[in-house]
């Protein structure tokens, strides 16, 4: 049994756990930020005896948080139906020595996007494969197999056995498949500078051959900024699409920026970002384009121009 003072410490000390846990499981930063608050809330609202009665303040502020996340995933599904187009994840900046470190204060950073630390489980082509997971699957699966915790601890949040909890992870660990084989940065780096290059220079030819003849890319603009509403198949009509919309919006100038730790491209008009777009390359060519337009999901990007 600890102190109420150690335990609002320690409490105080996981934000960034919890804002990374919640963030693998939503796919909005925004929405993260709001489920770590209210399990906050929560905590803070306690006796302090009860406080001093939790062994793990750490742990059972995760719990608390999963759970906040379950609910919002299972109330997720109805929203997207209403949703205008793709719904996509939320895409994140690196700002790694860019010179925008968030203060933290004693409920949280002045920027969440800072304390989300960037590896294969935020790519965005990894998030998208979550994001066709069962809450139940989602949740077992970013616990135990991004964060390690025990199945015992994951039944603890699910309401189910840790063996059921095992059979979820198991089934969305069959859907990750090739989303969780990374391709080198540089190799990365390079196609997407192609791509970049031949965008800017209006090039179709350029761009169909870095493109996969079956790529797909999907826009989120979310009714508010203009996108595809379908997704746009094939890497001629892909090529043709991107040149039309270059046409369509002068003066938008490309920057190669890291997206969910992943090279990608910024769109920008007059310092302000437009477009993030996030790519899944293989085999020298790229085979999924993302681009995120909504700019409610853009906000973490202000200033990255």
């Amino acid at each position: 049994m600890g102190t109420a003072g150690s335990g609002t410490a320690e409490a105080a000390a996981v934000r960034r756990q919890l804002i990374n846990v919640a963030y693998r499981l939503l796919g909005s930063l925004t929405e993260a930020e709001d489920a770590v608050q209210e399990a906050y809330a929560r905590w803070y609202g306690l006796p302090g005896d009860r406080q001093a009665d939790i062994s793990s303040p750490g742990a059972w502020l995760t719990t608390v948080t999963s759970r906040i996340c379950l609910d919002l995933l299972g109330s997720a599904r109805v929203r997207r139906e209403r949703y205008v187009g793709a719904w996509l994840p939320e895409p994140v900046p690196d700002r790694a020595g860019r010179g925008h470190a968030g203060g933290a204060g004693p409920t949280g950073p002045a920027d969440p996007a800072d304390q989300i630390v960037l590896d294969e489980s935020v790519a965005m082509a990894f998030l998208v494969v979550l994001d066709s997971m069962t809450p139940a699957e989602r949740v077992a699966f970013v616990l135990h197999d991004v964060f390690r915790y025990r199945f015992a601890e994951v039944a603890g949040v699910l309401g189910r056995t840790p063996a059921a909890c095992k059979q979820l992870a198991a089934s969305a660990r069959r859907r990750v498949g090739a989303a969780r084989t990374p391709v080198a940065a540089t190799g990365q780096a390079d196609v997407v500078r192609r791509v970049k290059e031949a965008w800017e220079a209006r090039d179709i030819a350029a761009l169909v051959g870095l493109l996969d003849p079956a790529a797909v890319m999907a826009a989120d603009g979310g009714g508010v900024a203009g996108a595809a509403l379908r997704p746009v198949e094939g890497g001629a009509r892909i090529a043709r699409y991107m040149v039309a919309m270059a046409e369509k919006a002068p003066g938008l100038e490309l920057r190669e920026r890291s997206v969910n730790g992943v090279p990608g491209l910024v769109a920008q008009r007059a310092g302000v970002v437009m477009t993030v777009a996030s790519f899944h390359v293989s085999g020298g060519r790229v085979t999924r384009i993302w681009a995120v337009r909504n700019p409610e999901k853009l906000r973490p990007w202000a200033g990255e121009g």
